[in-house]
């Protein structure tokens, strides 16, 4: 609903805010950084680690993220590029056919 009224208040298109967020919202969100974190892992050449407790809070204070870089970051920001390229290339392919089929109604209508 944030999406719409955002879309709504700036203008902005509806499809594109609804797409948004059917792929990127709280449901989503730990398959792809599931996913993101097992192909950085295999694209890295190593095996999942297990880390320690980490006390977020106190991370997040100090920024003190050098802690969970080589065992968990690392891995999700390698994995994560080529599943943007995949997910940036699939949906350029259809936003490009989309484009096409919307400007030969367009043509159609004027004929």
């Amino acid at each position: 609903m944030m999406a719409f009224c955002l879309a709504f208040i700036l203008r902005g298109n509806m499809i594109a805010a609804a797409l948004g967020t059917a792929f990127g919202n709280p449901l989503t969100f730990p398959l792809i950084f599931a996913a993101a974190y097992r192909i950085g892992i295999f694209l890295l050449g190593r095996q999942p680690e297990r880390v320690g407790e980490a006390n977020l809070f106190t991370l997040l204070r100090h920024l003190d993220f050098a802690a969970l870089w080589h065992p968990i970051l690392k891995p999700v920001l390698v994995g994560s590029l080529p599943l943007a390229a995949l997910c940036g290339a699939v949906f350029y392919v259809l936003t490009w056919q989309g484009v096409c089929l919307f400007q030969q109604r367009g043509k159609r209508r004027t004929l």
